[in-house]
């Protein structure tokens, strides 16, 4: 059964999701890979604010490429989630709740989703076009210098990704490779 989320999530909304869920999202997130990643990091050690508040976001690991006329961005598929583990438990110590992109994250990023109350989410990789498809409006709203990896902020109508890992634990990756042994 697929469930309807509405964003931004609340501490309640992602309490009610366990790894293995397929849901969409509708509603406001934000964008940010690596670039923008490294610089929200070094501001918050620089003990800068932020330009941005990360309190109950879902940030959306993605650079989406250019738009095509009449559409608000263009493909928009989710990079590696790894490669923002280095980064990820200052921002959910800021707040942040929902964390979407695909591949596995450290054991340290799950024990925080845990103790922070968020969720990791997987996107289909190879499927930017239709992923874009989902999103209604997008608007730079930091770090515009970055280009294709500025802080972007979409609106999203019933954006399809899977709960892989959540705040009790849960890891649908790790459940679904013990099944696939069970039945082998």
């Amino acid at each position: 059964m697929t469930k309807t989320i509405q964003l931004p999530l609340t501490a309640e909304s992602v309490k009610q999701l366990q790894a293995g869920d397929v849901v969409l999202l509708t509603g406001r997130l934000l964008t940010a890979r690596d670039a923008a990643h490294k610089r929200l990091i070094s501001e918050l050690e620089a003990g800068l604010q932020l330009p941005i508040d990360l309190k109950d976001e879902t940030i959306f690991y993605v650079g989406p490429a250019p738009a095509k006329a009449g559409r608000p961005i263009g493909p928009a598929g989710p990079t590696t989630s790894g490669r923002m583990d280095p980064f990820t438990l200052p921002l959910l110590k800021l707040g942040v709740r929902g964390l979407i992109g695909k591949g596995y994250r450290s054991d340290r990023v799950k024990l925080a989703l845990i103790e922070h109350q968020a969720v990791y989410f997987g996107a289909v990789g190879g499927a930017a076009a239709l992923l874009a498809r989902q999103i209604t409006s997008a608007e730079v709203v930091a770090y515009a210098d970055l280009g294709t990896e500025a802080i972007r902020r979409l609106e999203v109508e019933d954006f399809p990704v899977l709960v892989v890992n959540d705040c009790h634990g849960g890891d649908a990756y790790s459940a679904g490779r013990e099944e696939f042994q069970k039945d082998s």
